[in-house]
């Protein structure tokens, strides 16, 4: 089984390549799911960031608040760093499971989409890392646009990112998503050929 790690930037289109990775194949562990069980309520990560932060982030349905998390800890780096010590090493319980299972099934690939793969040191945990990449400005634009962020907060959010560009020199197939859709869709369809099919083609 060969796992290939999925990452970029906030907002780069990150799900929607995996999707399209999945409806040719491949299954896709998201570390953004695992990072949701692992604060799920009566969790040691869900009573550990409740005695950090304090009881106002509970949801009405027991849950966390996420966006009132995010606004948090993207404001406050002491405060995402303190977050990160008690939710990564969650992370990394689940998905070293979950990413165990595949590589005992039967299929040749599966990929693991994390936003955070470089930064959490959680590149171990894959054969290889695909990036998908945009230019800074269209990355601004599509944050702003998505999460109706002025200017100001889409900037301080992905700015506590590792940049774009460094994420590149980790990869080794870079996927642009900085046009339209169909063109980011041709690419992954053409590295989904190359990469995949026939080298499996050749063995």
């Amino acid at each position: 089984m060969r796992i290939i790690g999925l990452t970029g930037g906030i907002a780069s289109g990150k799900s929607s390549v995996a999707g399209l990775l999945e409806a040719l194949g491949a299954p896709v562990v998201d570390a953004d799911q695992l990072s949701r069980e692992a604060v799920k309520p009566g969790t040691a990560a869900y009573a550990a960031i409740l005695d950090l932060f304090g009881p106002d982030l509970i949801s009405a349905d027991g849950s966390l608040d996420r966006e009132r998390l995010g606004n948090i800890v993207f404001s406050d780096p002491e405060a995402r760093k303190r977050l990160e010590s008690i939710v990564h090493p969650a992370i990394k319980l689940l998905a070293e499971e979950r990413l165990a299972e595949l590589r005992h099934g039967e299929g040749k690939v599966a990929f693991y989409m994390a936003p955070l793969l470089i930064e959490a040191g959680a590149v171990d945990r894959v054969d290889e890392v695909w990036v998908v990449y945009l230019d800074a400005e269209t990355q601004l634009k599509r944050l702003m646009q998505r999460d109706r962020l002025s200017r100001e907060d889409a900037l301080r959010r992905i700015e506590s990112q590792m940049p774009m560009v460094v994420k590149k020199s980790y990869a080794k197939v870079v996927i642009d998503n900085s046009g339209p859709w169909e063109e980011t869709a041709q690419q992954v369809r053409s590295v989904w050929e190359r990469e995949i099919v026939k080298p499996e083609g050749r063995g």
